[in-house]
């Protein structure tokens, strides 16, 4: 078992500063483009663009496949991934309070890992630079993300370490063509009468 020190809470620290989409600047634009919003105030703005990432988020949780994000910007789903092989996995608190090094054991979820996807391949308009895209989940959906895996984390796709998401797209889009295709075809359909 390695020891494992705690860390010095007064050294000093480097922030990463973040940018805020949601200011005045961006409420300007919004009321410009849409002049009978010119009563809104700021913090009812905040409120809208909550409500609808929390429903974005209640969405992808809630169902199993994830959810197409509005405009075509890509898919959310959430994955169950085994764990890394050479990474460890370390409890913190306990490492700290027994003076070694503890690692989570994920008895909840079969030691199975859980995973936030993004990906905009097969997006229906494709988007000028689509790799220069990401995704970076807030921690408010993170945990409820957590939580949720922990009660039922046999729902989720299972993803392989070795599998591109985007050819699990293209599957199911393929699967998707064909069944639109054989629901096309009369059920008293006979091809071998030429008549």
């Amino acid at each position: 078992m390695k020891a494992i020190k705690k860390p010095d809470l007064n050294a000093p620290r480097f922030r990463e500063k973040s940018i805020g989409i949601v200011t005045n600047a961006t409420l300007d634009k919004f009321k410009q483009k849409f002049p009978k919003y010119k009563n809104l105030s700021l913090e009812e703005f905040k409120g809208i663009v909550n409500a609808f990432n929390g429903n974005i988020c209640d969405g992808i949780i809630g169902n199993r496949n994830g959810v197409e994000l509005p405009e075509g910007l890509g898919f959310i789903f959430i994955g169950t991934c085994p764990p890394a092989k050479n990474a460890d996995n370390i409890d913190y608190k306990k490492s700290f309070e027994f003076g070694v090094k503890a690692t989570h054991r994920n008895w909840d979820s079969d030691n199975k890992l859980c995973k936030i996807f993004y990906t905009n391949h097969n997006t229906k308009y494709p988007l000028s630079n689509k790799q220069l895209w990401s995704f970076k989940p807030v921690r408010q959906f993170k945990r409820k993300t957590s939580a949720a895996y922990k009660e039922d984390w046999m729902r989720y796709i299972e993803v392989t370490p070795d599998e591109k998401i985007s050819s699990r797209f293209t599957k199911h889009k393929r699967k998707q063509h064909m069944e639109k295709l054989n629901s096309q075809i009369p059920e008293d359909y006979n091809e071998f009468n030429v008549t």
